[in-house]
């Protein structure tokens, strides 16, 4: 830690983002620490066709669920840096020595300019502060898309996201193995185009992380689980 951001540390001390009270190092309650919903063991990994392989520290519920969305719709962006820091810690956990670069699921430019910043990325720049490193800009959002969180089924969401990401200009992905972060995995529509579109780079390898995960609904009929969307109970 530097010296100019300790005395903010001073002046404005950090606070849990998911019930305000004044927090020390890690940026989380001793409270909140014990109560939330840790997504532990292979609950806290998620994988898909694709390649994809993403982990996350919490579920996506209760006080988890309602930091998220004050991250993202409700101007919380300051909520980033200890939400990064979980982030971190979960991604140096899960995938230790299987990244050398790290980037994040950009909003469309009609988003940014309306939230002011993007979320993910205030994320990814809070997990390498740790690392004392810095995010790489390696996607763009090409096509400004509804919400994901608007959409009610898995393949509306597929739909939603096919084709609207590209390589950065000037982004060379060739050999790296990349970790890519986002703030919620739901069904992973999302993060399995971007991954495809890193691969069309002839990138090595992408793992990647979130704050949450969606906890998985039990389908009767079927007797497949999916993740639970749009804040549907545990």
């Amino acid at each position: 830690m530097n010296g100019f951001q300790a005395i903010l540390d001073l002046l404005f001390p950090q606070k849990c983002p998911f019930c305000g009270r004044v927090a020390d190092g890690a940026g989380i309650c001793p409270a909140c620490e014990r109560s939330l919903p840790w997504a532990e063991g292979d609950a806290g990994l998620r994988t898909g066709p694709d390649g994809l392989c993403c982990a996350a520290p919490l579920l996506y519920e209760g006080a988890v669920r309602t930091a998220l969305l004050r991250l993202k719709f409700q101007g919380g962006a300051h909520l980033s840096r200890p939400l990064g820091e979980l982030v971190c810690r979960c991604a140096a956990e899960r995938f230790s020595g299987e990244f050398d670069v790290v980037t994040w699921v950009p909003v469309g430019p009609k988003r940014l300019k309306e939230r002011g910043y993007d979320q993910a990325r205030l994320l990814a720049q809070s997990a390498c502060r740790l690392w004392g490193t810095a995010p790489e800009k390696l996607l763009v959002k090409k096509v400004n898309t509804p919400a994901q969180s608007e959409l009610a089924d898995a393949d509306a969401r597929r739909a939603n996201v096919l084709g609207v990401y590209a390589l950065a200009p000037g982004a060379d992905v060739a050999g790296r193995r990349v970790l890519l972060i986002d703030d919620i995995c739901t069904t992973g529509s999302t993060l399995t185009e971007c991954i495809r579109t890193l691969k069309d780079g002839a990138v090595e390898q992408v793992v990647c992380a979130a704050v949450a995960l969606t906890c998985a609904k039990r389908d009767v009929s079927s007797g497949k689980t999916r993740p639970r969307i749009n804040g549907e109970k545990c």
